[in-house]
């Protein structure tokens, strides 16, 4: 102890310098002791020999010489050498290990063989210099091969494929009944199912359906004028004007209820019918009797049910359409004042057309029709892309590109990237059926920017949309 007083008074004699050697002694002291936690065994033995030689170094500057030995000078510099080489070859911490590397033991005990049982190759280490066998890199897709992988993915169960008709079928029976006992006196056609599921293209998913409710007109009575000829300026939507009332006055239709100036009213027929859907139909008697839940949807525009079944869910859409010169027109008015206007749908031509040019080369259409939907329906941004636009781009690009077959899907299913982003560019798709509709009319400017962008971007490489 008193050894250890006259030591540091020394130090204390030397400006200082003692203090700040102290300090520094805490310090490696407490790198030495919190080292094992921190760096691991290997780690702290590195920083314990580093801190030794530099602690020696450190003693040996602040110590005082013995001016009676010569060779002491030289004696610190061949110590001081030796130690600054034993901080060199100080060897360096291992890589850090994984975690469940650590869980194993460093050195395996050799196990005795036993008779009889083959060797264990993981117990035979390669000689030196012998041949390292590489693994062979993974085989990258391409895209017809991602293409028709995304597409064996979208297939939809088999018993759902083959129960939602047969739901939506049993409810449309209902519905009709309800109807000829509550209004007998509206001329009704005979209800039919409509959508991706009944028209025979492969679905993406079961999981809605639409209802057609035929309004039957006496073709003397009503006339269509065209929307060019509106104040909406909008050759998709129609109105159909009652006629020679001079002759056939008020009440010789049964549908002159539903008149609003002189024109059968979309939006008047659709809320009577709302009343009835949510006010009148027993809909949980019915629900019980075919084993699901049936709740219309009261806060919605459509005519649109929620069945819950123990095996799917289901969205059933109502829409009463007429037929008139070879025009199919839904009672979905655009939103806004005007509420006489009927839209135009192609769908059943749509239908027609891409399986009747399929037929003709073996196309598949059909099959790219299907990917670019569901790519649709897993973006957000694309939703309103979906459906009618897409399927008016394949045929617009069919009269161009004539090869069709399924080794050129990636070709096709590039070109119709490339249509949709050049139609986004201008604001404008013409219909295959009428090029003075405008598909893209119903858009907002920032729906189409970002739809462009997620379009443009995934030009250059498609697979991101898959």
């Amino acid at each position: 102890m008193a050894a250890f007083w006259q030591q540091r008074g020394r130090r204390q004699e030397n400006g200082g310098l003692g203090s700040v050697i102290d300090g520094l002694g805490s310090v490696f002291d407490v790198l030495l002791a919190n080292a094992r936690l921190v760096l691991g065994v290997s780690g702290a033995a590195v920083l314990a020999i580093a801190t030794l030689a530099v602690k020696r170094l450190i003693d040996r500057a602040t110590s005082p010489r013995d001016e009676g030995d010569p060779k002491a000078e030289q004696k610190s510099l061949e110590e001081s050498w030796q130690d600054l080489a034993l901080i060199k070859t100080t060897p360096k911490p291992p890589k850090k290990q994984r975690k469940e590397d650590l869980s194993e033991p460093l050195l395996s005990p050799a196990r005795p063989p036993v008779p009889g049982e083959a060797p264990d190759p993981r117990d035979c280490s390669a000689p030196v210099g012998a041949p390292q066998v590489k693994s062979s890199p993974l085989r990258c897709l391409t895209l017809q091969e991602k293409l028709l992988s995304h597409s064996s993915q979208l297939a939809v169960p088999e018993i759902q494929v083959s129960l939602v008709p047969q739901l939506a079928r049993s409810i449309c029976t209902q519905l009709q009944n309800f109807l000829r006992s509550k209004c007998p006196e509206l001329p009704f056609g005979r209800l039919f199912l409509s959508g991706a599921l009944l028209d025979g293209l492969e679905v993406l998913a079961a999981d809605h359906i639409h209802l057609m409710l035929p309004v039957v007109l006496d073709a003397g009575l009503w006339s269509l004028i065209s929307g060019e000829d509106t104040v909406v300026r909008n050759p998709q939507y129609w109105m159909i004007k009652r006629i020679d009332l001079g002759y056939f006055p008020r009440g010789c239709s049964p549908w002159d209820r539903f008149i609003v100036g002189r024109y059968l009213s979309s939006n008047v027929l659709n809320e009577t019918l709302h009343k009835l859907l949510v006010a009148s139909i027993n809909w949980p008697a019915i629900g019980g009797l075919l084993g699901c839940a049936i709740h219309p949807v009261v806060a919605s525009r459509e005519l649109k049910l929620e069945v819950k079944h123990d095996q799917v869910e289901l969205s059933i859409t109502l829409f009463p359409v007429v037929e008139m010169e070879d025009k199919v027109l839904l009672a979905v008015p655009p939103e806004g004042l005007v509420e006489n206007l009927w839209l135009e749908s192609f769908h059943r031509a749509e239908v027609s057309r891409v399986k009747e040019l399929d037929a003709g080369d073996s196309g598949a259409r059909q099959l790219c029709l299907r990917i670019l939907n569901g790519v649709c329906r897993s973006q957000p941004s694309l939703h309103k892309l979906g459906g009618s636009p897409v399927t008016h781009v394949i045929l617009h690009l069919s009269d161009t590109a004539l090869d069709w077959a399924e080794e050129s899907l990636a070709d096709r299913f590039q070109q119709v990237l490339e249509e949709l982003v050049a139609s986004l560019e201008k604001g404008v798709l013409p219909s295959y059926f009428n090029p003075k509709i405008n598909l893209f009319s119903g858009l907002l400017e920032e729906e189409i920017d970002e739809m462009g962008f997620v379009l443009y971007r995934a030009m250059s490489e498609p697979e991101v949309l898959l």
